[in-house]
């Protein structure tokens, strides 16, 4: 198999970070997994060095001299990053601004926030060196609407304004950065979360257009899609991979009800 460019893949070792792992490891990448937790990383990374180069570089993604470091530790192992996906974040349960923990807090915006920025610095000079490349944030269903999470979903509409201004800044390099905004994605947290009471999954559903939700692989999907050639006038957008959310939260709460009966 012909080794195709370097993917850098934040919180790597788990849900929509190792299913796009897998993704691109599958499709010829040498892929480079970061996370905190080795022991999953680790497992990952050697389950994709069997069909390819694949590595595991513990990182704590809110240290930003820890991620410049791992940036040049696979710069030597794999070559300069071609793709970047920054997954790596915190998700938190429902709270108000007045009562939240602001420790909790701070460390949300450090990893989600401060963690995406970090990668995209290391690993962008990576690419603004080579005059091209390709990175993908983590975006949300927050990043377009106001949802009970007083440090998510600022967070992520940070995000998704970040995305916009990389954009423009790289574009003149050749570099593309976009986003992706998955609704509820059935990894195994979420479902560990609707047993033990934490989330309503009938409640999720309800608001959606489509009556299934997105797993990892679905958005690992539209990752790949957004680092191909297929994509390569697309650049400062956020792809929505919503099984319908964004069309369906205001239709289906309207207050004359839908004009069907199922």
């Amino acid at each position: 198999m012909t080794i195709q460019t370097v993917a850098v893949i934040t919180g790597g070792s788990s849900g929509i970070g190792a299913a796009t792992a897998r993704l691109f490891a599958a499709r010829g990448h040498a892929v480079a997994v970061l996370d905190v937790n080795r022991e999953r990383g680790e497992k990952l990374a050697a389950s994709l060095a069997a069909g390819g180069a694949a590595r595991f570089y513990e990182c704590d993604v809110a240290d930003a001299k820890a991620v410049d470091a791992v940036a040049a530790q696979v710069g030597k192992d794999l070559g300069p990053a071609g793709i970047l996906v920054t997954s790596a974040g915190l998700i938190p349960n429902t709270e108000s601004i007045m009562d939240m923990d602001m420790q909790a807090h701070e460390r949300m915006w450090q990893v989600n926030y401060n963690g995406t920025v970090h990668a995209c610095r290391s690993f962008g000079r990576q690419m603004i060196a080579r005059k091209r490349g390709a990175i993908v944030t983590l975006g949300s269903i927050n990043s377009l609407l106001p949802l009970p999470l007083p440090a998510y979903n600022p967070g992520k509409a940070a995000i998704a304004r970040l995305t916009q201004l990389l954009a423009v800044e790289l574009g003149r390099h050749g570099i593309r950065v976009n986003s992706v905004g998955p609704t509820y994605v059935m990894t195994e947290t979420l479902q560990a979360r609707v047993d033990a009471g934490l989330r309503d999954l009938n409640k999720i559903m309800a608001v959606h257009a489509l009556d299934t939700l997105p797993g990892p692989e679905d958005i690992a999907q539209a990752i790949a899609f957004l680092c191909s050639a297929e994509a390569r006038t697309i650049t400062g957008v956020l792809l929505p991979v919503d099984s319908g959310w964004l069309a369906g939260v205001s239709y289906k709460t309207y207050a004359g009800g839908v004009p069907w009966t199922d």
